[in-house]
């Protein structure tokens, strides 16, 4: 009866702990890696569900690969929390949460063992490895087809139990689904056939392999779909620039690594840069240590099969992602040990259990001091998850030579409006990797917010040099073009952007802008409002709405245009300034006295803001008021000579 209650109780106690450690989540940012690509600035996800949204995810190739059922998953999440980040993130603890239970629920199934089935399950809630996976909304991909994994191999056990058509196709449904959330589970096949050999025993036949072939048809078919997608999309690198030597020597220390941290899982990062080279005693010492676990397992087969199989089932399942074909600049991400993990915990469990027979006592409190141990480890990770800056910080703290963290840290000071960190930032990414074309991209823009473009221009050169399909770099070419009052080279290299990015939100907003200073407000109403849809909460796209508003006598649309500037830029003194002018054109004189106030009070030396603050107290007749204002703007600049004229008609008698 106990046993069976535990039953009962455990899979709510991993789900209530595994929701538990991660619901500090609930109150996360999104981050700037990868995030925008997904969620926040994919103007197909943002529309929510739709069904040319649903059409489009199955025909995607973005992001360099293929996952319909992700993208819909994020547009779901948009549907029904719009950009509420935290919301974002419960998804993906529910998903997590609910694998672990379904974890749980197949090892039972398949061993009946109890509490060594808890343990797996239990590493695979609580690992710090698996926090990227979880704390990152981008890695949406990584929860949902870890739950269609389970929910595959459960339905495998049920066919295997009772072989008939409609548990196959069970079956075959939920593989699809799980290959249409992330392709890594092209595996799950070769999974199977260790599952026949343990723990369900069944006899080795040319029938087990036919069995699998629909599934094995189905791998097939998404890893050619996927390798297409990652080679179009240039993220496949070549051997030129990799070559196959460096590849195999990184893939046997990733192996390595990967095994070694569940045991010891020490400086974390969520990205983790490739080796310019490799001394050679790591990958001799990381085969000759593979290759010893290799022949342990195939000695024990007989008398302990689930070494093997959890051998295997770690070995086999890391294989899309080991960097043979190597995709990406990462040597690793801890995000690749989702799935592959179960394998080594399955040992771990069978293996502790098997030895600490005779002291069960003192197994379960080694068994239970070590997850909480990687529970506390996993909870102190996770606070580096919780924002953009607080993640690159600590990958910085990590490793060496983190050239895409320093770039991402830039970002996320730029953001917070510390450009001069972030001009050192990229600075230092940039001294790691000199050939780093987005460091080079983004230094440039920052030196422009500084009021640099000559420096500006250097970087933006070296960017296109190393890659001249990178949009954010004509983007940057485009705004210093645009200061240099070169207006048609600076429209060519705006368009060249869109040409390579039709999303792309800057691009839009600059050439918009360019249009209405032109004069030709029907082609900038239409790029000024594109980059507003593309990208709701930018200041500019409104702020540059606003003002084409206002030159057209639109008085209305560009109070809205203006208030919405001013609610996302409450700090810029011109957003104030501007709203000011549409409101006092309504005649709406409160209001407009407020906001010019409010200039003045972020940029006391705002001349024009004064002399407007005055104009509009005088014509809500309080010339008292009106007076220091016109007396300060005639002050600051002492050629504002309608400043004179009107304190000289505030101080005629009435």
């Amino acid at each position: 009866m106990a046993g069976t209650r535990w039953r009962l109780y455990l899979p709510v106690l991993l789900f209530v702990a595994t929701f538990a450690l991660y619901s500090p989540a609930l109150h996360f940012s999104f981050l700037n890696y990868d995030d925008p690509a997904y969620v926040t600035a994919n103007p197909h996800v943002r529309n929510g569900l739709t069904v040319a949204g649903i059409h489009w995810a199955f025909r995607s190739t973005e992001a360099a690969n293929w996952f319909p059922l992700t993208w819909i998953s994020h547009m779901a999440d948009v549907q029904f929390w719009g950009l509420q980040s935290g919301l974002h993130h419960l998804t993906n603890i529910l998903l997590h949460s609910a694998t672990t239970v379904l974890l749980f629920l197949l090892l039972l199934r398949l061993t009946g063992a109890v509490w060594r089935s808890a343990l797996v399950a239990a590493i695979f809630a609580l690992h710090p490895l698996h926090v990227e996976s979880v704390a990152w909304i981008a890695e949406r991909k990584d929860v949902l087809s870890a739950f269609f994994w389970m929910l595959s191999l459960l339905a495998y056990v049920r066919f295997v139990e009772r072989p008939i058509p409609r548990r196959y196709a069970l079956l075959l449904l939920a593989f699809s689904a799980g290959l249409m959330s992330k392709s890594m589970l092209v595996t799950l096949p070769l999974v199977a056939l260790l599952l026949d050999v343990w723990p369900l025993r069944r006899k080795m036949s040319k029938a087990l392999i036919v069995e699998k072939l629909p599934l094995l048809g189905l791998s097939a078919t998404v890893s050619t779909l996927v390798f297409l997608a990652q080679r179009g999309g240039g993220a496949v690198v070549s051997v030129d620039q990799l070559p196959l030597a460096a590849r195999l020597a990184n893939a046997l220390v990733s192996y390595a690594v990967y095994a070694a941290k569940l045991f010891w899982p020490s400086h974390l990062a969520v990205f983790y840069p490739f080796p310019v080279s490799l001394p050679a005693w790591q990958p001799l010492a990381a085969a000759v240590a593979l290759a010893a676990v290799s022949a342990l397992a195939i000695h024990q087969r007989e008398r302990r099969p689930y070494l093997l199989v959890g051998w295997l089932w770690h070995l086999v399942t890391l294989l899309p992602v080991i960097g043979i074909v190597q995709v990406g600049l990462q040597a690793r991400a801890d995000r690749y040990t989702y799935i592959p993990l179960v394998g080594l915990s399955i040992m771990l469990a069978w293996g502790a259990a098997e030895l600490g027979a005779r002291r069960s006592r003192a197994a379960a409190a080694v068994a239970v001091l070590a997850v909480l141990a990687w529970a506390a480890a996993s909870r102190s990770y996770l606070s580096a998850w919780q924002d953009s800056a607080s993640l690159f910080q600590h990958a910085v703290r990590a490793t060496s030579g983190n050239y895409v963290a320093w770039n991402n840290l830039g970002v996320a000071v730029r953001d917070r409006g510390d450009t001069a960190a972030a001009v050192s930032d990229f600075q230092a990414a940039l001294a790691i990797r000199p050939e780093y074309d987005q460091a080079h991209s983004n230094l440039a823009e920052s030196l422009l917010r500084q009021g640099r473009p000559e420096e500006a221009m250097v970087h933006v050169a070296q960017a296109l040099r190393l890659n001249p399909s990178l949009p954010e770099a004509h983007v940057n070419l485009a705004a210093i073009l645009s200061r240099q009052g070169q207006t048609a080279e600076a429209v060519a290299q705006y368009r060249a952007a869109l040409q390579l990015d039709p999303a792309n939100a800057e691009a839009h907003g600059g050439l918009g802008a360019i249009l209405t200073d032109l004069g030709r407000g029907e082609e900038a109403l239409q790029e000024l409002t594109e980059s507003a849809r593309l990208k709701p909460d930018q200041p500019d796209a409104h702020y540059n709405l606003g003002r084409l508003y206002g030159l057209s006598g639109r008085t209305t649309e560009a109070i809205a245009e203006f208030s919405r500037t001013v609610a996302l830029r409450p700090d810029d003194p011109q957003s104030h300034y501007n709203l000011g002018v549409a409101l006092a054109s309504a005649e709406q004189l409160p209001a407009a006295i407020e906001e010019f106030r409010g200039a003045v009070r972020l940029l006391p030396s705002y001349a024009s803001a004064h002399f407007n603050l005055g104009i509009a107290l005088a014509q809500a007749g309080d010339c008292a008021a009106a007076l220091p204002e016109f007396a300060e703007a005639l002050r600051l600049r002492p050629d504002l000579g309608e400043a004179r004229q009107n304190i000289a008609a505030c101080r005629e008698p009435r």
